[in-house]
């Protein structure tokens, strides 16, 4: 299980971060996988909206931690065609909501892109590898000492498409009324 997965009443809640663990990532530059020290170079996961915003909300991850990475998020790997709609909801027993006041789940997640992504198409997602001499950490200026992401102002040594964005039902219609005219149907 990646290192900084939220665990909500003993169940993973696969895509959404454990604040308190990323935050750790971040500053001690370690892996969202494994949890051990970056190398020379890491990759950074990146969407069309985090390089608009100049950062890339999720820690680093070693360049062998990747594969495994592409391979199993349904995200990644294209198996998942939306975000799901409330993701730390979705981890717990049955799907219920979380009704329990006590309960730290709400406010230990970092993402607040989760509630505008909920149930969208899926975005495209690349994979940048930068040299971990370029690891800046950006802040959010209202929590100048929590960090947000990691800056994507930087040289950028490869990148890799991971998966494609997903298309709407419309995209789709349009998509198979043109190949159906290029197929001569």
């Amino acid at each position: 299980m990646p290192y900084v997965t939220l665990i909500h009443d003993g169940h993973a809640a696969f895509g959404v971060l454990d604040a308190d663990k990323a935050i750790n990532a971040f500053r001690r530059r370690l892996c969202q996988i494994c949890e051990h020290p970056l190398d020379e170079r890491c990759f950074l996961l990146v969407r069309p909206a985090d390089v608009l915003k100049g950062c890339s909300p999720e820690p680093g991850l070693h360049p062998e931690c990747l594969p495994y990475t592409a391979a199993h998020c349904p995200m990644l790997n294209g198996t998942a065609t939306h975000y799901r709609r409330s993701p730390v909801l979705a981890s717990h027993p049955a799907g219920r909501p979380c009704t329990d006041p006590s309960c730290p789940c709400p406010s230990r997640t970092t993402d607040a892109g989760h509630a505008a992504r909920n149930g969208s198409p899926a975005d495209r997602y690349e994979a940048w590898m930068i040299h971990t001499h370029n690891y800046r950490l950006v802040s959010l200026p209202d929590r100048p000492d929590v960090p947000s992401g990691i800056s994507l102002d930087v040289p950028v040594l490869r990148k890799r498409v991971l998966r494609t964005a997903a298309l709407t039902l419309d995209q789709q219609h349009l998509m198979d009324l043109w190949n159906g005219l290029m197929n001569g149907s």
